[in-house]
């Protein structure tokens, strides 16, 4: 299923995760999307610990990131997430990371994959996250 969603989360650069140039460390891009994603996730009404509770996992089995200009220290982050699709036990993301001039500094992509949490084994989203997600779904003739 094709889909169309996106949410926006602000996270400042701190300190602590800048180098000597005062750049934003380069695996400091996998946390702030990690952070995009949960919260997309929240903003439809899923969370990661509601969905352990209920015996599914999310673990990322892929992750690209493309480094155009470097976020600094104390600079506020806008990262975009998008959902694009799902297939099969597979959940796609596409991220965008932008500062406070709107200057385009990361983009991104994750895929997930739905897992038992008892089995660890790949398994189809719940019907519910899929109910969900069908509101976004771009419909092609």
């Amino acid at each position: 299923m094709d889909l169309n969603f996106s949410h926006a989360t602000k996270i400042r650069v701190r300190y602590s995760e800048t180098d000597q140039m005062g750049y934003s460390y380069h695996g400091n891009y996998a946390q702030y999307f990690e952070v995009a994603r949960v919260e997309s996730l929240r903003d439809l009404g899923m969370n990661y610990k509601e969905m352990e509770n209920n015996g599914y996992m999310l673990p990322v089995s892929e992750l690209s990131i493309k480094y155009l200009l470097p976020a600094l220290y104390d600079d506020e982050l806008t990262i975009i997430s998008k959902i694009t699709s799902t297939k099969g036990a597979r959940l796609f993301f596409e991220y965008e990371i932008f500062n406070e001039n709107n200057s385009l500094l990361s983009t991104g992509k994750t895929t997930l994959v739905f897992v038992s949490k008892k089995t660890m084994k790949p398994m189809i989203p719940p019907q519910e996250f899929l109910e969900i997600l069908s509101q976004f779904e771009i419909k092609t003739n």
